[in-house]
């Protein structure tokens, strides 16, 4: 599957540069000479010549943008990248569906999705028609197998269940 690595933003200056987002976390897979398939059929293939910092912001140049015109005309283009296995980590779309347990294995309900936050991300779970948002931390989260369909959700109480009692209530 193709994950997007960045997206071009607006042209910047006269020679074809360009404002890069840049969407992955692995600085690896943008560098100069890097090649990547886009979402586009009048760039299919950009080819990185070079990358700069101006302003707390990347700057690039691509082999096949020559002009303020071509740069004008790329915004907005993906560009592509396969994905890669990484230890303990996941692409949000590898979880939508997994079932959620508890470690009894009691049914907890099904991911929905994952949504990032400040200080974690949340996993979203589907459970008894309304969606529990789960700190997605080991302490919380300490399993999550893809390949058998399940994530392992040690919840406290009150996180599922809404007759929870505290006993310092």
């Amino acid at each position: 599957m193709n994950l997007t690595a960045a997206i071009i933003g607006p042209a910047h200056g006269l020679r074809g540069e360009v404002l890069l987002d840049i969407r992955t976390d692995d600085a690896e897979r943008v560098v100069p000479s890097a090649s990547f398939e886009t979402d586009s059929s009048d760039f299919p293939v950009l080819t990185v010549v070079g990358l700069r910092q101006h302003k707390g912001r990347t700057l690039a140049i691509f082999d096949e943008i020559a002009s303020r015109e071509d740069a004008e005309a790329a915004r907005g283009i993906a560009l592509l990248t396969e994905e890669h296995d990484e230890d303990n980590a996941w692409y949000p779309h590898q979880l939508v569906g997994l079932a959620a347990r508890s470690p009894e294995g009691e049914s907890l309900g099904e991911v929905t999705g994952l949504q990032p936050g400040a200080a974690q991300d949340l996993l979203l779970v589907r459970y008894e028609g309304r969606t529990v948002m789960v700190p997605f931390v080991h302490q919380l989260v300490p399993v999550v197998d893809v390949e058998a369909g399940v994530v392992i959700i040690d919840a406290p109480g009150g996180l599922f269940d809404d007759d929870f009692v505290s006993t310092r209530d």
